[in-house]
């Protein structure tokens, strides 16, 4: 049986607002349940977990009667930190549970269903999954104030989400304990010991974050 995990714990300070990022409408609907409904365009008996604030959960709901939002899922809370979200999000999955696990960030609301396959059919194989983009701009590496030199960008990859990953694998990976090194899923897997695929992202699958992404989610919603 397959899950994801779609954590929506964002604030809106970057984005110059009162209201959560992930509530704000994109062409007509919140951010949060267009990425929902990506996953479930995806497969439709799929488990979709929803990892929100607590203080956020009766904003939510009321969203989702205004817009008669329909779709199944369940919902838990939000964590001290990204890796506590999720951990929240995986304790609703039976310990003895087999299958994939995708984890998702609730302002990406444009994975494509075929990324979004991809990421789960290699998880089957490889247990350990990451969608990726090249860099297609120059990078350079401060080395200290005043000096910086250019790196090849062939050798670096900009990581989106879904990460997907072996049931039992996430698991038990989310039962170390919390290190700042833990900045997503993969981070945690492979501080567990596990080597990580990449596969081949979306470019559109940009996470919203500014005002200046949400001009470009109107653009790629219409």
């Amino acid at each position: 049986m397959d899950y994801v995990v779609i954590v929506a714990g964002g604030k809106g300070l970057r984005m110059g607002t009162d209201i959560p990022k992930q509530f704000l409408p994109v062409n007509g609907l919140p951010v949060l349940m267009r990425t929902i409904r990506r996953f479930r365009e995806y497969d439709n008996a799929l488990n979709i977990i929803l990892v929100l604030p607590k203080h956020q959960h009766e904003y939510w709901f009321s969203l989702c009667n205004k817009y008669n939002f329909d779709v199944e899922y369940r919902v838990t809370d939000g964590g001290e930190t990204r890796f506590h979200s999720v951990k929240n999000g995986l304790s609703l999955i039976p310990d003895n549970e087999i299958g994939v696990v995708g984890v998702h960030d609730g302002v990406r609301p444009f994975p494509s269903v075929d990324v979004i396959r991809k990421c789960y059919d290699e998880a089957r194989i490889s247990k350990a999954v990451i969608p990726v983009t090249p860099v297609v701009e120059t990078l350079r590496h401060i080395r200290s104030e005043n000096v910086s030199v250019t790196v090849p960008r062939g050798d670096y990859r900009l990581v989106q989400t879904p990460q997907t990953f072996d049931i039992q694998l996430l698991k038990q990976a989310y039962n170390q304990p919390y290190v700042d090194a833990f900045t997503d899923d993969a981070s945690v897997v492979e501080s567990f010991g596990k080597e990580v695929t990449l596969v081949e992202g979306n470019r559109e699958n940009i996470k919203i974050t500014t005002p200046f992404d949400l001009k470009i989610a109107e653009t790629l919603a219409e």
